[in-house]
């Protein structure tokens, strides 16, 4: 993947989907509507196809003291029917781990207050509307797209901005393929289910709502406007993050989900990153650092893990030993496919909208 292409893509695609899944999640997939052009959609996406019958490989590491080890694997919450079977790496780490743990347990997502608590998250205070937040030229392409969908810009005024990028990707992303329920940790929770493993969580809903929603008006705004000038290009940015997580390229994921972030958005990085790294630290270091045997395996968004500010470096810091687990690194054939690409005048974008 080539460095010209990495510095293009955009913070929305990679702080959502490689961050917080929780809000993801939460967007039901029958209220996504099928894009006006799905079949030019889905004829540039035959071309962006995963090799058959190749796993993904693993961005998993093994973090060890003497006397048990926590397996860290780096999810993705958008994937693909073509992306499963997972990797043999994951399934014996799996199978090895006591317990598994995500960023939030399957029984909060669950929870019959998780729905409210989304809704009080997307919404804006009251007497505040996404119009009295953007400018003119943003409101009119906002309603223009809206309109190709059958909707307007009065049906989304009450939400922050933050859930209408949230929204308007994952209309795309349902266009291309990709589902929050093939997410990696959507997978695992079913899979932990199945076999009886206990589950937990690092954070609550309410954690990692706060995160986008208390992030800085400005910067959730800078996202959309991203958005909506060019959502052209949005599935080729997509089509390359999904291929460097498919590939295990840490410096790719590094420089997509990293280096724009923090200079775009950097509070926005700091609340969803690296405050969320630093709670968590010692949640890990207590999984390792007690007397108990039993291994454990943690599901977080691959961006946690990586760069100065991830869960690897400060576990690194702090005196464990780290080891990445990857059978496939150096030897696997990971062809990459072309980016998707659309006409300029198609805006492939389905608005689906929480009630």
């Amino acid at each position: 993947m080539q460095d010209k292409t990495m510095r293009k893509t955009k913070v929305l695609i990679a702080s959502l989907v490689l961050v917080c899944g929780t809000a993801l999640a939460m967007v039901a997939p029958d209220r996504w509507t099928a894009s006006d052009h799905a079949d030019t959609t889905q004829a540039a996406l035959a071309q962006a196809e995963s090799p058959p019958h190749v796993p993904p490989v693993p961005l998993l590491w093994k973090v060890s003291d003497r006397n048990n080890a926590v397996y860290l694997l780096g999810s993705i919450h958008l994937l693909k029917e073509g992306d499963y079977p997972l990797s043999a790496d994951i399934d014996a780490a799996f199978d090895d781990a006591a317990r598994i743990v995500f960023e939030v347990s399957p029984e909060d997502l669950g929870s019959p207050d998780a729905s409210t608590s989304f809704s009080a998250a997307a919404n804006l205070p009251e007497g505040h509307t996404l119009s009295g937040l953007i400018s003119p030229r943003l409101r009119e392409k906002l309603d223009l797209l809206l309109a190709r969908q059958g909707g307007s810009l009065d049906q989304v005024n009450r939400y922050s901005p933050w859930f209408v990028n949230l929204s308007l990707m994952l209309g795309l992303s349902h266009s291309l393929g990709f589902s929050p329920e093939l997410g990696v940790d959507q997978h695992l929770m079913q899979r932990a289910e199945e076999a009886g493993k206990p589950t937990a969580g690092l954070e609550t809903i309410d954690d990692q709502l706060r995160a986008l929603a208390n992030s800085p008006i400005a910067e959730q705004v800078l996202g959309l406007e991203d958005f909506l000038d060019r959502p052209q290009e949005m599935p080729g940015e997509l089509a390359d993050l999904h291929q460097a997580w498919r590939a295990g390229d840490v410096p790719g994921l590094e420089a997509i989900a990293l280096t724009e972030m923090m200079v775009k958005t950097p509070r926005t990085y700091q609340m969803v990153n690296v405050d969320r790294n630093r709670a968590w630290l010692p949640l890990l270091r207590k999984m390792l650092d007690g007397r108990g045997r039993d291994n454990v395996l943690v599901v977080v968004g691959a961006m946690h893990l990586l760069g100065d500010d991830g869960l690897l470096a400060l576990l690194g810091q702090s005196g464990y030993m780290v080891e990445r687990i990857c059978s496939a690194c150096g030897t696997a054939d990971q062809a990459l496919p072309e980016r998707p690409t659309l006409e300029d005048d198609l805006e492939p974008v389905s608005l689906p909208i929480a009630s």
